[in-house]
């Protein structure tokens, strides 16, 4: 199993900057995608941004030119570096990895941060 921790959430004002960070443990070695997925409060969960195993980085539209996906594989961490932020932008982050287990391929979650960007 893969297990993760976000971290680094809270509330700033509009423009400002966040970083958010998703410690993995586990099988980490077996992991071939991490993201971040946000969910707004009435609203479905969306997509923010994807990183692979290989590098390639994939953004939401909303999200593309001031948001960054990168990853330091030696503490197995994952970052989502936020700037530019808008009212828009609040809402629960959660971290994600997809991995490969013996038989099956799996998606684990972490337990979500809280995002706030006021006006």
């Amino acid at each position: 199993q893969v297990q993760l921790v976000e971290s680094g959430g809270g509330s700033v004002q509009a423009g400002g900057s966040l970083r958010l960070s998703c410690a993995a443990s586990g099988l980490v070695s077996n992991i071939n995608a991490t993201g971040w997925y946000r969910q707004a409060q009435g609203k479905q969960r969306e997509l923010v941004a994807t990183i692979r195993s290989g590098g390639s980085r994939n953004y939401a539209d909303s999200v593309k030119g001031r948001f960054a996906i990168s990853r330091d594989n030696v503490k197995n961490t994952v970052f989502l570096q936020m700037n530019s932020l808008k009212p828009e932008d609040t809402a629960v982050y959660y971290c994600t990895a997809h991995y490969k287990g013996t038989y099956y391929e799996y998606d684990a979650w972490g337990q979500g941060t809280q995002v706030t960007v006021s006006s």
